[in-house]
């Protein structure tokens, strides 16, 4: 399906209250309360194409259409006769290597993030010949075949897989699936240098895409505290800042996750970079482990905490704000005087100064006080649309306590 007879299109109109200024500025979805909610347009199937005009029938651009979604339009080109094939795939992924071949000399990264990067919904990391995408919208799972066809023009990776599992497709009304759309997939863990460490990513049954590439520069300004350090990674996944500071000469890393699956992969890791005689892990509930750390009278020089999203929605933002608090009173008594602790979050429905009130609360609960000395955000592949808030999700802090 593509775009290519664009006098066929249905035409979807935002009603006479819809605030089509944003729209035109630059904001890329239409809400369901915003759209004229007529027979045909109820009746257009998901991902769908379709020309958005405003309430004086002006067009605005080329949409995809998802009647079974709050986001219920997502704009995809200003150009309302834009066509939607290979070649519209191809350049925005053109774009998208331009910029991330300027950041890195290894191909480890974000290829496409999203709306920033003009596609909207599509998730893309590549790992050296391999690109794991993830469609979380409806046009784009219907549009895969001329996206992966692209990807392989432009970016000449070998195998791509197609990872159609977590929240956003159910928020689309898609199933989950998981397959491989070109080559062979890996009978083995790929391992993905970063920050002079060495990640092992599970690229089939890992959480997300099999590696979180935004912390990039978090592990990085960490790691450059952690020389002779010993430091406690929580919420470790695989290894994330354990293995960036051990690179760096950390003198210890213990790693603390519930996923036995995730701390095989971080001490593989280890292993791969001839540390894992400085590397320890424990498996448990995150709190309960930090509890009894403080019980044993364990201390840290550095301590990272690195959770899930705690309030992934508007509607869980309390009881997430409240674990973020929970998360830095129990973290804060196991740092040693003058040692560093750092804080995470990638809940968008948190923004920052809620989160970083939420820590600061904790720690001074724990009878603690404490300098920040960094604030952290997503990596440069992973740019944030100015229009678009949930694009900038994740948050560090670094506190000297």
């Amino acid at each position: 399906m593509t775009s290519s007879d664009t006098t066929a299109l249905p035409i979807v109109r935002l009603l006479p209250k819809a605030e089509a200024r944003a729209i035109r500025h630059g904001f890329p979805w239409v809400y369901a309360n915003e759209l004229v909610n007529d027979r045909r347009t109820r009746k257009l199937s998901s991902g769908t194409l379709a020309r958005l005009e405003d309430a004086n029938r002006m067009a605005l651009g080329l949409v995809a259409v998802n009647t079974a979604s709050k986001i219920i339009c997502r704009m995809l080109d200003r150009d309302p006769d834009a066509v939607i094939d290979e070649g519209w795939f191809a350049a925005r992924l053109q774009r998208a290597l331009a910029h991330r071949e300027r950041l890195y000399d290894a191909p480890y990264y974000r290829l496409v993030h999203a709306e920033a990067d003009g596609l909207p919904g599509v998730v893309i990391d590549r790992f050296g010949d391999i690109a794991v995408v993830q469609p979380n919208a409806a046009w784009a799972d219907r549009l895969l075949e001329p996206l992966c066809a692209a990807l392989q023009s432009v970016t000449s990776v070998s195998t791509i897989i197609m990872n159609g599992t977590g929240r956003a497709r159910g928020l689309e009304g898609l199933e989950e699936r998981t397959e491989v759309i070109a080559g062979t997939a890996p009978d083995d863990p790929v391992p993905v240098p970063m920050n002079g460490a060495t990640y092992m990513a599970d690229l089939l049954g890992g959480q997300k895409t099999g590696l979180f590439f935004d912390q990039r520069p978090n592990h990085a300004f960490v790691a450059g505290l952690a020389s002779g350090a010993d430091v406690l990674d929580v919420f470790s996944h695989v290894g994330g800042f354990g293995l960036a500071s051990l690179a760096q000469g950390a003198a210890s890393a213990l790693a603390v996750d519930g996923s036995e699956a995730a701390l095989e992969l971080a001490r593989a890791g280890a292993e791969a970079m001839g540390v894992v005689e400085r590397f320890t892990t424990r498996k448990g509930d995150a709190f309960d482990v930090m509890a009894a750390l403080a019980e044993e009278g364990a201390s840290f020089d550095i301590v990272i905490c690195d959770p899930p999203a705690f309030a992934p929605s508007k509607q869980a933002l309390d009881a997430g704000l409240r674990a973020y608090e929970r998360v830095a009173r129990l973290a804060a008594p196991l740092v040693k005087e003058g040692g560093y602790l750092a804080l995470c979050s990638c809940s968008h429905a948190a923004d920052l100064t809620r989160f970083r009130n939420a820590s600061s609360r904790g720690i001074g609960r724990a009878g603690r006080r404490g300098q920040i000395i960094h604030t952290g955000f997503a990596g440069p592949d992973h740019p944030l649309l100015p229009h678009l808030a949930e694009s900038g999700y994740l948050k560090a802090l670094v506190y000297r306590l």
